[in-house]
Order: structure tokens, then sequence, then C-alpha cells
């Protein structure tokens, strides 16, 4: 089963871009970011037209994430569990069933920016940043239920995290930014302490591997950038992993997103 992550940037706004890369690279399913369009507004017939089950989380405007599946989706749980009051569409949840069930888990991770710290140089309560690191509070504790389960499963999207210095091609540049300061990435190795294997890491070393590029400045051109997308797979995951790769290729095509597709290949 190939399964790809792709902050897709506007569903809207990239329909054409989001079928045609769809048609192209047929995975069997798609863990969307930042589709920015409510439930009810999304071009639901363009995606089911080409045979795939969807189900949304959405918001108008902002965020929003989805699961798009050749596969029927289950047991679908919509908003990331530990805050009632945080109305962010930012995690979706289903499961699919192969050779064995595995569980599907999508995020848009917080950016957090700008980072507000008060004297002592901690987060400032209801800050941009306090709430991101909150929000991967939460997500370690999901994480933490869901490997009681037992079910294989995984965490995939856009975290806005930085995990290292050779994921980015600049990383002086970003050191005071939210998404590789160094409280963000000990959040991030919380979530690994669990027992969970960053896949992409698991099957590729080295610098020079990004899967976003700013529109800004021409860094695209100049491959400025940054790996922030990413795969975290609970150990019954992980023995399924054949391969990890990122498509770097969308980000040179027509009316691209700033992301590109990360893919993971699990024999199941």
């Amino acid at each position: 089963m190939r399964i790809a992550t792709f902050n897709i940037n506007g569903v809207k706004a990239r329909a054409e871009t989001l079928v045609s890369w769809l048609q192209n690279a047929d995975p069997d399913v798609a863990i969307l970011q930042e589709i920015k369009s409510e439930d009810a507004s999304f071009p639901r017939a363009l995606i089911e037209d080409l045979g795939y089950h969807l189900e949304t989380h959405g918001q108008k405007s902002f965020n929003g994430v989805a699961i798009l599946s050749k596969y029927p989706l289950e047991d679908v749980m919509r908003g990331l569990p530990g805050d009632e009051e945080d109305v962010q569409a930012r995690y979706i949840e289903a499961t699919v069933v192969g050779k064995t069930a595995l569980r599907l888990c999508g995020l848009y991770l917080p950016n957090g920016n700008p980072v507000e710290l008060d004297a002592s140089g901690a987060p400032v309560a209801g800050g941009k940043y306090a709430y991101k690191l909150a929000w991967m509070e939460r997500l370690r504790a999901r994480a933490e239920v869901l490997l009681a389960e037992e079910m294989p499963f995984l965490m995939a999207g856009d975290y806005n995290i930085i995990p290292q210095a050779e994921d980015a091609k600049r990383p002086d540049a970003w050191r005071e930014d939210a998404l590789f300061r160094p409280e963000s990435r000990a959040a991030f190795r919380r979530l690994l302490n669990l027992g969970l294997t960053e896949a992409f890491r698991a099957r590729v070393q080295g610098p020079g591997h990004y899967s976003f590029w700013d529109y800004q400045a021409g860094a695209w051109n100049r491959d400025d950038g940054i790996r922030i997308d990413h795969f975290l797979l609970s150990p019954q995951a992980a023995d399924l992993l054949k391969d990890c790769s990122i498509e770097r290729a969308v980000r040179g095509g027509d009316k691209p997103s700033d992301h590109v597709p990360v893919w993971v290949d699990l024999d199941l």
C-alpha cells in the first residue's frame, strides 16, 4: 500500500493540480493538509470520480485536513482529543484494511509563530507558540493511547518541525523560528521516544532532502528548502515499511503548493 501526505495549500485553488497529481501518482491513500475548505464546499466529486473514498475535517479559509483512500475508511474521528475548546481543524483519523488494519492519523501541526516568551524564557500563555507546544503534548498523549491498542498506526502530515540542522538548507536562519526552536524539536523527540519510527530517516540519511520551499525570494530555484512533512510509524507499522521518499519534482509543476508529497510504501 502506497500512502502519501501532501499539504495542498488550498484545495480549491489547486483542484486541477491535485487531480493531475492523483491521476499520475496513483496513491492508494493520500492524507491532505491545509485544504482551506469547509466540508460542505470541498470539491468532493472531483476526488470521488477518481475512485477515492473521502473524509474531511475542514474550516473556512484556514487549516483543514482530509483522507482520500481507495479502500473504505472506517471509524472516522475528527479533532485531536485533549482540548474541547480547540476549534481549529487540524486532525483526522480513520482505519483502512489491507492485509491487516491500519489506523491513519492525519495532522496539520500549528506553525507556532510568532514565538512569544516571557521574562523567564517560557512561552507566553495564550500565544501561538504555547498553543503549538500544547498541541504536541496532546498528540503525544494520543499516540500513547494508540500504542496501547497495538493496532498498526501512522501519524502523517505537515508537522511544522525541522527535526535536525541537516533538514534545512540554512539552519542558522531558522534558529529562533518556532519550527526549529529547541522546545519544538524536544517535543518531536518525545514523540519518537515513545517508540515511533520517523520513516524517511529510517530509509534515507544525510542533508539536502526537503519537502517545503517558500514562495518568496526564489527559494525553489535556490533549493532553499526545509523538511517538515513527516511520517511517524508505530512499531507494528514500522515492521511493514518498505520505503519512504519525497516527490520533489511536484514543486516544479504548474501552480504548485509550497510543499510536496512524501510517500511511504507499506507491505499491507
